[in-house]
């Protein structure tokens, strides 16, 4: 899931004449945080409320929520800027604590407590601005892995947007001078950018960032596959309801991986080994929630080899391709053995051998992995260039 015009409903205040700058500084955002904002160009992810499986992929999934999201770590794209500890380009120096000022110094009706219910004292002519961040208006505050930039809304006259300040602390206190800085924050794949407006009075700013986690595991007859051997991409949407991204929202997770996206709808491709045993299901993100997926393959490893005679040994100079039964190829390989993962049904065996070509039909089930033994001159063909 990658840069649409929704991802940045938050800038409705700007005025129009801002709107090129703003497109400017979004782009220097994009620099400033590529794990962010490279999730904001493609799909999304898993959920809890119930999910779809494209049956014809061969398998289905069990889906279920696994809890909070606030205490999970770590998690896909939780990298804190810069290296080691959280650096502030801008003074920080702290006087003594002073109580918070101005409206938003009480906390949000319906909420749990704002975590800077004192603001210390910032430098002569600058402002304590505390920010928070919460999975939405009435769930919890989010207590790690969030990661802050503070850029001023004035381009330098390189056209570049200064990084003002920048933290991975839950609840950091920027001292800000007077004027316009656009605030970026992002937790795992999920980010909000928003402009503020900073005058001669410390405040609080929370922002509200809608995002749930997900994590994905694969089986086969209630048989964990192994981590190696499964992958899965992430999109936008919904598979079933016909309405999917094209373009990885993530690209290659990994078995248990927890990756955090923001709440919404979305499908996961669950792909185990060489072949074609691709499986799609629903889910949907839930903010502040963790949800389960299990996608249940119904695919077995077939193992290919030519022998001379029954038991023989495997043979080598062969070139192999796997058909199904309309003749679409679905594999090719010149490894002497080589091992397919196919979902159940009907298969051919093709191998060409010193000219010759060799085929033998077989059936895979579920589960069942088995060795493939295709005798020479079993089922042989034409010789290749007979015009036969």
């Amino acid at each position: 899931m990658f840069a649409t015009p929704s991802r940045f409903a938050c800038y409705p205040f700007l005025p129009r004449r801002a709107g090129a700058r703003l497109a400017a500084l979004l782009m220097a955002l994009c620099l400033a945080s590529p794990p962010a904002f490279a999730a904001m160009a493609g799909s999304n992810g898993a959920g809890s409320d119930g999910a779809g499986s494209d049956r014809a992929g061969g398998g289905d999934a069990s889906v279920f929520s696994a809890g909070s999201l606030a205490q999970s770590m770590p998690f896909i794209g939780n990298q804190a800027p810069g290296v080691g500890a959280p650096r502030r380009l801008a003074p920080q120096t702290p006087a003594p604590a002073a109580p918070a000022k101005g409206p938003a110094a009480a906390a949000p009706a319906g909420t749990a407590s704002d975590p800077h219910t004192i603001l210390p004292q910032p430098p002569a002519g600058k402002a304590a601005i505390g920010m928070s961040a919460r999975f939405g208006a009435n769930l919890p505050q989010i207590p790690r892995g969030v990661v802050w930039r503070v850029f001023d809304d004035r381009p330098e006259a390189s056209g570049a947007y200064p990084l003002v300040a920048e933290a991975a602390e839950p609840a950091p206190v920027f001292f800000l001078s007077p004027g316009g800085y656009v605030v970026h924050v992002s937790y795992g794949l999920a980010s909000v950018a928003r402009r503020i407006v900073v005058g001669e009075d410390s405040r609080r700013e929370q922002i509200t960032i809608p995002a749930g986690g997900v994590k994905l595991q694969s089986d086969v007859g209630d048989k964990p596959i192994p981590a190696s051997k499964v992958s899965y991409d992430i999109f936008e949407g919904s598979f079933l309801q016909g309405r999917a991204s094209s373009r990885p929202f993530y690209r290659g997770a990994e078995p248990g991986d927890l990756v955090v996206l923001p709440a919404g709808d979305y499908y996961v491709v669950s792909t185990y080994g060489e072949g074609n045993a691709v499986l799609q299901a629903d889910i949907a993100v839930q903010p502040g929630k963790v949800t389960d997926a299990t996608l249940h393959h119904r695919a077995a490893e077939i193992t290919l080899q030519l022998v001379a005679q029954a038991g023989g040994a495997p043979l080598s100079g062969t070139q192999w391709s796997v058909l199904t039964p309309g003749g679409d190829s679905i594999k090719d390989s010149s490894s002497p053995t080589p091992a397919f993962v196919l979902a159940e049904g009907e298969y051919t065996a093709l191998v060409r051998y010193e000219g010759k070509t060799f085929t033998k039909t077989f059936n895979v089930e579920s589960g069942s992995d088995t060795r493939v033994d295709v005798l020479v001159g079993e089922q042989a063909a034409a010789p290749e260039g007979s015009g036969d």
